[in-house]
């Protein structure tokens, strides 16, 4: 399983889960939050698996162009920052227009549905 990864699981776990799944939290957050388009957060990612890569590299003597060391760290990071997108913009959807949506879930909302009631003649 080290040999995919590019370094060893304890490396993977502190390095990628803790630290970079941390700046993907935020990622995710601060793009939900400013309305940014899901596109640009996958971009940010890419980004965030290249730095993963090279700190595994300069700090762990991991391979610096492991191929699957590379889809691991940042699908992990993918993962990571698109729940924390998702939770943010449901948030923020509900609290700001809560007369349109309602919460359903944690990552997702729906319109409102509109109650009339008949008055009985």
């Amino acid at each position: 399983m080290a040999q995919w990864l590019g370094t060893s699981l304890p490396v993977f776990a502190l390095l990628t889960v803790v630290l970079m799944g941390g700046a993907g939290l935020m990622t995710g957050q601060a793009l939900g939050a400013a309305w940014r388009p899901v596109w640009l957060l996958l971009l940010y990612c890419l980004l965030l698996g290249g730095a993963d890569r090279f700190l595994t590299f300069a700090l762990f003597q991991g391979e610096l162009l492991s191929l699957t060391g590379y889809l691991a760290d940042t699908a992990v990071i993918t993962a990571i920052a698109l729940i924390a997108f998702r939770l943010t913009r449901a948030r923020r959807m509900v609290s700001q227009y809560p007369w349109i949506y309602e919460r359903v879930g944690p990552l997702s909302y729906r319109a409102r549905v509109g109650r009339t009631e008949e008055k009985g003649e």
